[in-house]
Parts: structure tokens; sequence; C-alpha cells
């Protein structure tokens, strides 16, 4: 089945596509969007306003706008929590190269055969507004065509990786089931109210399988204690694994990867794929592992927990104690 935006067939004629999007963005441009300032009383409101006006301008779903504004935030460094949008243009591409001024004006740059466009109507191509620079970047992307299979090749194009791609679809995905990027909800990965116990064992030794460092908490509970999902994501990995046993990671908005281990099962709609919410049962506690795929019981039962972070090149892990502290807290005042 043809996997278009809105219906807008891949079969038209690019002069088509043009003049289709210049009567969109002929209707969209003036700020009707903007028009109850009321409403906009969060930075959370202010980017979903943005991303639904370049939705309209470009056909681009406003979910997949948001997720790629939400990984070039996830892979930066000490990003203010105010900041609009994350997004960031090459200088020499925007303006064009010999535009030695680095004029903002639609005109200078055209000549100079930048790509930096008016996305607010001010007659300029501003690389430090995010109107002017989320509307930029969706034009260059709608330049593959308009089905969500172009898109991706388009982002596949910019970033050169497949799992930044697969980051963006996941998150695209997530933001589209709930309608919504205030994803803020956090739970604990086992059931609260029943026993358990844990400490901070990220970085002990282990040797099974050779020296290594565990990259991860364990959490000690009885067989068949329900373990559930931490936050908002997607299951991107399910199965057997030599060291985990039957394990489960899931990608979450902030491109950090979230790994449990050693489980005895899994619940039933639980599948790769799956977007997941926290509190969402993903199976139970077990003492699967070190051995073939069924093997269990050569240590207590328990789960373990670890947290990868992504930075667009590499994946690495991280002490995921003090988060679990903080969601223990959470779920605990949530009962």
């Amino acid at each position: 089945m043809n996997d278009t935006i809105y219906g807008v067939s891949p079969l038209f004629s690019h002069k088509t596509k043009i003049l289709f999007l210049g009567v969109v963005i002929f209707l969209a441009h003036p700020l009707s969007i903007y028009a109850d300032d009321s409403a906009k009383n969060t930075v959370w409101d202010e980017r979903m306003a943005l991303y639904k006006k370049t939705e309209a301008l470009t056909l681009i779903p406003w979910y997949y706008l948001a997720a790629i504004d939400q990984y070039e935030r996830s892979i930066k460094k000490n990003v203010p929590d105010d900041e609009m949008i994350s997004l960031d243009m090459d200088p020499l591409e925007w303006h064009g190269a010999g535009n030695i001024t680095l004029a903002n004006d639609m005109d200078a740059i055209t000549v100079f055969n930048g790509i930096g466009l008016d996305g607010d109507g001010d007659g300029k191509a501003d690389i430090e507004n995010p109107e002017d620079v989320l509307y930029t970047f969706a034009v260059q992307l709608m330049k593959e065509g308009p089905s969500m299979e172009d898109i991706h090749i388009a982002l596949w194009n910019y970033y050169q990786r497949d799992l930044t791609v697969q980051t963006i679809k996941n998150t695209a995905k997530v933001y589209r089931k709930f309608q919504s990027i205030e994803l803020t909800d956090r739970d604990f990965p086992v059931a609260t109210n029943y026993n358990y116990s844990y400490k901070n064992t990220w970085g002990d030794r282990r040797g099974f399988g050779g020296l290594r460092i565990h990259e991860g908490t364990d959490i000690f509970a009885d067989y068949g204690v329900p373990v559930k999902s931490t936050t908002y994501g997607v299951v991107e990995l399910k199965g057997w694994n030599l060291y985990g046993g039957w394990r489960i990671g899931i990608r979450d908005i902030h491109n950090i990867y979230h790994y449990y281990a050693h489980m005895s099962g899994y619940t039933e709609d639980i599948k790769v794929g799956t977007v997941v919410k926290p509190g969402d049962q993903l199976g139970s506690v077990g003492s699967t592992g070190y051995g073939p795929p069924g093997t269990s019981g050569k240590f207590p039962p328990h789960l373990h927990y670890g947290m990868y972070k992504d930075n667009g090149y590499s994946e690495w892990s991280f002490d995921p104690f003090p988060y679990l502290r903080k969601w223990e807290r959470m779920s605990k005042n949530n009962q």
C-alpha cells in the first residue's frame, strides 16, 4: 500500500507538487495558528504550534518535525530547557557560498544559491529564527518527495545513519499516538507494591563470558513480579540473549535505550515496534540467561536494568541508579 502524506500521491508530477505546495503556503502562511496567544503558555505549546504551522506549510506531519527536533536536542549537551528549536543549519549552505556578509535578505540568499527560506513571512531568512530554520529544514526534506518512504530516504541522506533514522521514526510514532510532546511521566521498572530490593551495582565486575563490568542495576524480586516500562518509547529489541536471557530493549523519546534482562517472560501484546508508556507491563521478573535459550536458575531472580545514551555516533552505558531512586519516589507517590 502506498504510504503518502494526507493522500498526496507520489505519482504527482513535479510541477503539480510545486503548485499544490504553493497553494498550501499561500493559504497557511498568515500566522493564524498564533492567533490565540493565551493558549501558548509554555515552551511545549510554542513548539507544538510551530510544528503544526510548519506541517501546514510543507505537509510533513508535525510529529515527524517534532521527532527530528527532539533527536537533535538529545544529541547535544547542556541544551536550555526553553530553547525553541534544536536544529542547526550550516551557515555556508544557508546563506550561499560567496555571501560574505551573511545577509538574511532573501534576494541575496537566492543570488548566492543558499538554502535559507523565510518561514514567518517577514521577508528575511534568519538562521537564528526558529520558524525560518524549521521551515527550511522541512522544505529540504520534501525534495525527495511527499511519501513517508521519501521522508525516510531524505532523513538517511541527511544523517547517513540507520539508527538515527529508526530513532526518529520511533519517536514520531510515540508523538503521533499520544498527540503530545509534553510526555514527562516516569515509572519504576518493578511494581512497587511487591517486595524488592536494589543497590548501586553499576560498574561491578562480572565473570560470565569473560571479565566485564556490570552495565546496569540489579533489582531483586520474586519470580513473576511485574516488570514495567519506565518511560515513553518503542520496543526496539526482544528475545533471547546469552548473558541477559529473555530481555527487551526500549528506545525512549530522549534517545536513551532502556535494557531489561533476565525476565521470565513477556506480556502477550509486547512486540518489536510496540509503543509503550510509563507503567505498561512488559513481562515479569525471572532468572534467565547465562546459557542457551531457556536456561534459568543460575542466579537469584532479579531484573537487570540498564540505560544507554546515544550521541548520534556511538552508544555507551551510564549509571541508572540515580534515576531509579527518583522514579521509585514518583511511583510510590502516585499509588
